[in-house]
């Protein structure tokens, strides 16, 4: 790409991805039963609206759903300090063991990347949560390790017996969004999870993920409709505001991803439309076609994607030609998993690679997410978003969703 579209693009005001969106449009539990969310049909300029339980005929054979299978993790835990004061601890992401699953796997200790409310009253010294583990009691202990800015880095100790995935489960909560201004419930624990969470890691739920049952899933795939997984683990970031007056002042948060070689070698034979299930999914699914882009331009550090890359590497491979590049790695290394990092920002201007289509949620106004859509649907986001507050459909992580084809000629 030109330098001079890319530096246009930076130039793009926030304010100009605004609209109303009322208190009371905005879902603060879920609908008793997942399916029954209002769903949004945008193609080729036209809008419909259905119930979900539609998408069993409104999905195509030979069509491909792509899934985000992260799980959220009980990020947020209450401590105590000696002399009574509370402090909360929000994990972000894991640092000894950086892997994900080593460090769930991890006994008696471990190392996390939070953020901590209160965090002027934790000078030094430990802090501790107290719980209840199969009648014992248990005593998990955190400690300041380095501290850059608002983050820290916290050491968790607890006794060997438990692994670190049993200790946030029975001393965690699950972090709902912040906007839903409520404490988390126990139905939240269940809710705020796809059907097909796997991968423990996500702070913040794929929302768009959150309609499907299990039953759906069947059908869908009795029908001919392909089903893929991929892993983006959602991170704090996806609920930083913009403050900046233009979107290349804001810097973008980096999100960990893993892909299988079966869905590169899928991506690479891709025959019928490619229907991404939520921004999470995009976000990945675009990011491997510029890493395959990367790898194919000889860059070693193919599986780390920055923020504006996307705009600046060659345009020119297809995408069975990126898709093949990374099938190569896999045949040199022997790898089950491609584990990488992508900080891709989807603004309009962006040419879509990948999917042809995406199911997403009702996003704030001024964030990342509505420039992702505004990418793929145009200046029509904005009649999208009116027909969606005009026929009162709910908003947000716990509202209705929208099925939304890409606009080739926008």
């Amino acid at each position: 790409m030109d330098t001079r579209i890319l530096d246009r693009l930076k130039e793009i005001r926030i304010e100009d991805y605004t609209y109303d969106l009322p208190e009371e449009k905005i879902a603060k539990f879920p609908l008793p039963q997942r399916e029954l969310s209002k769903l949004l049909i945008y193609r080729k300029g036209e809008i419909t609206k259905n119930t979900f339980t539609a998408v069993k005929e409104i999905l195509a054979p030979g069509q491909t759903l792509i899934f985000n299978n992260t799980k959220v993790i009980f990020a947020r835990i209450f401590f105590q300090k000696r002399t009574g004061g509370h402090i909360e601890i929000f994990c972000l992401e894991p640092a000894e063991p950086a892997d994900y699953a080593l460090n769930f796997a991890a006994r008696a200790t471990c190392v996390w990347t939070c953020m901590v409310g209160n965090l002027r009253k934790w000078r030094e010294g430990e802090i501790f949560c107290r719980f209840f583990h199969e009648g014992r009691e248990v005593v998990l202990t955190a400690q300041k390790v380095t501290q850059e800015g608002g983050e820290v880095k916290v050491r968790f100790s607890w006794p060997p017996h438990l692994s670190f995935s049993e200790v946030l489960e029975a001393c965690g909560r699950i972090p709902i969004p912040p906007y839903l201004n409520r404490d988390a419930e126990d139905s939240d624990k269940i809710r705020y999870q796809t059907v097909y969470s796997r991968e423990e890691g996500s702070v913040a739920a794929p929302t768009a993920g959150l309609h499907f049952t299990k039953e759906i899933l069947e059908t869908l795939a009795s029908r001919g409709v392909r089903i893929d997984e991929l892993t983006l683990h959602v991170g704090a970031g996806t609920f930083r505001p913009v403050k900046a007056e233009k979107i290349g002042g804001h810097d973008m948060h980096t999100e960990h991803v893993m892909v299988s070689r079966q869905l590169i070698e899928d991506l690479a034979k891709k025959a019928g439309e490619v229907i991404a299930v939520g921004t999470t999914s995009v976000r990945t699914l675009e990011s491997l076609y510029w890493m395959g882009v990367k790898k194919l331009e000889g860059d070693p550090c193919f599986y780390d994607l920055s923020q504006w890359e996307a705009y600046t590497l060659p345009s020119c491979y297809s995408l069975q030609q990126a898709m093949g590049a990374l099938q190569e790695w896999f045949d040199e290394t022997q790898e089950e998993l491609l584990k990488a990092r992508t900080t891709i920002i989807i603004v309009p201007g962006y040419s879509y690679r990948v999917i042809d289509a995406l199911f997403t949620n009702f996003h704030q106004p001024q964030s990342t997410l509505l420039l992702l859509v505004a990418a793929a649907v145009g200046e029509d986001w904005k009649r999208i978003y009116a027909y969606a507050l005009r026929e009162n459909f709910r908003f947000l992580s716990y509202g209705d969703t929208s099925l939304l084809w890409i606009n080739k000629h926008k």
